[in-house]
């Protein structure tokens, strides 16, 4: 019996690889990469299983190029890469990598968060440039922490590990997302809105999904209704932010400073953010620990091999999908 053949569009760590070559038949380029749109659709009419990352895009046309498909691991937490409702209506699974980034991202975020808070980043150009010569009282001053007010919109795995993290610092956090969640044991967080959530956060992350709803939701009104003071950290998907109003609010100092992970066109960056001493911007890197990814490895192929044993997978997005399976 021929072993299910897969498709990985990037090289990943090794052990989720090791992991499917045990029983399957892997295609992975090991020279480059990462494939490309046009690749990836040349490549997947042989694949009864394709493992991508977020950054591809897996269209009806991409899909329609893979006949054999049984499964779409997307090598994420996020799926909006993926158009999930024409692999369900394919009979193709989906599935994601949840749980296993939550640490290594709620950890970025306060790294963002510090560094914006603290200029962190123009005060170590200050000085590798050789321009520190003393101590003075008003260099490269910043904003504290401790007491201050944390708002976080969208409060699921990443959401709540963020806030957990913000106890040591004795902020008070409030929440904003389309619906307020069970009480946490050991949480302690407020429910607001959104415009309340702008008005009284001293720090504003955001880790909510990307959805038609989300799409621009921190816009021109929402950063006019922040403090000048305030901080605003997105670690989650660009398009949730409308870069353009952002520039506009840094520009006319609505807010006091922003850290970003991801960005509306990604990997492009607005031109204007590139030169703001009070940005930090990072390359997505989010859940980049070495113990996260290979995680997220194992989590991808693991999805992979329960769909060509017959199984479901214990991360599948599109359980409706099993039903005829």
């Amino acid at each position: 019996m021929s072993r299910p053949v897969v498709l990985v569009t990037a090289i990943i760590p090794e052990k989720g690889i090791t992991l499917l070559e045990q029983t399957c038949s892997v295609r992975l380029d090991r020279v480059r990469s990462s494939l490309s749109y046009q690749d990836i659709k040349a490549r997947v009419g042989e694949a009864d299983a394709l493992l991508c990352l977020l950054a591809d895009r897996i269209d009806r046309e991409l899909i329609d190029a893979g006949p054999r498909l049984k499964i779409i691991a997307n090598y994420a937490v996020g799926y909006d890469n993926i158009d999930v409702s024409y692999a369900t209506a394919k009979g193709i699974m989906v599935s994601n990598t949840p749980g296993v980034l939550t640490e290594a991202t709620a950890e970025l975020a306060w790294a963002l968060i510090f560094s914006v808070c603290r200029q962190i980043v123009p005060a170590d150009r200050f000085l590798r440039q050789g321009r520190f010569t003393g101590w003075g009282p008003l260099l490269f001053l910043g904003y504290g922490l401790s007491g201050k007010t944390l708002g976080i919109i969208g409060m699921g795995r990443i959401g709540q590990a963020v806030a957990r993290m913000a106890t040591g610092f004795r902020m008070q956090v409030l929440y904003s997302d389309k619906t307020e969640i069970r009480p946490v044991p050991g949480l302690q967080v407020r429910y607001v809105t959104l415009e309340e959530l702008a008005r009284e956060a001293d720090i504003i992350s955001v880790h909510t999904p990307l959805t038609d709803q989300t799409r621009h939701l921190c816009n021109h009104r929402f950063f006019s209704q922040c403090k000048k003071t305030a901080v605003f950290v997105n670690t989650s998907r660009g398009p949730v932010v409308d870069e353009e109003a952002l520039v506009a609010a840094l520009e006319h100092k609505m807010i006091a400073g922003a850290g970003l992970d991801v960005y509306e066109r990604e990997p492009l960056v607005h031109p204007e953010l590139l030169n703001k001493e009070n940005v930090v911007l990072l390359p997505h890197i989010g859940s980049a620990t070495f113990e996260t990814r290979e995680n997220m490895a194992i989590l991808a192929a693991t999805s992979i091999l329960e769909a060509m044993a017959g199984q479901t997978p214990h991360n599948l997005v599109n359980p409706e999908v099993v039903r005829g399976y």
